[in-house]
């Protein structure tokens, strides 16, 4: 099987799960909150606010890692919806073992599919940071027969924050300048 006709049955896949656990999860919200007194357009608000959250919470995790940025609190959001996702859906159930973990696969199976969908991110690495400068730095001469004097070469310049004082290098203060009391090296 080629990559592009697996990647088409994974999505045809995905789609259909998605579609049955939403509309699985969508009734189930929807029938607990008519079941509540809620009008039934509140119903299905209730369950477009209920299951689209827990949708774009999960969208929003896989932006916020593709730019470095924490994902704690909205992690944190997702699994709440998700568990209020679920709960409807067991709360609807027939009061015994199997009628709960019946009415739960299909909230389970949508966390699971968004779970892999999410993993699936594409990992970037971590910013490389510049090197500090060096004082001097010397070319390695080649290995020939004709010897060659070492060049210094001019430091590369690099955008470092000052600190409050800014002292020299060791070695680079001259033994006959005066010394400042209080800073110490």
């Amino acid at each position: 099987m080629s990559q592009r006709t697996e990647s088409a049955v994974r999505l045809v896949i995905l789609l259909a799960i998605g579609t049955m656990a939403g509309a699985a999860a969508f009734t189930h919200v929807h029938d607990l909150s008519v079941a509540h007194g809620q009008p039934h357009w509140i119903g299905w608000a209730n369950a477009v606010a209920v299951e689209l959250m827990a949708i774009y919470l999960g969208l929003e995790i896989r932006a916020r890692r593709r730019a470095g940025r924490p994902v704690g609190l909205v992690g944190s959001l997702l699994v709440a919806f998700a568990l209020l996702s679920l709960a409807a859906q067991v709360a609807e159930a027939e009061s015994s073992v199997w009628g709960w973990i019946v009415a739960a696969v299909p909230s389970l199976a949508f966390l699971a599919l968004v779970k892999v969908v999410l993993s699936n991110a594409p990992v970037t690495p971590p910013a490389v940071e510049p090197d500090q400068p060096t004082a001097y730095r010397y070319e390695e001469p080649e290995q020939t027969t004709e010897v060659e004097p070492i060049r210094p070469v001019e430091p590369t310049p690099a955008v470092v924050p000052a600190p409050a004082a800014v002292l020299p290098p060791r070695g680079v203060v001259q033994s006959n300048r005066p010394h400042v009391v209080g800073i110490t090296r």
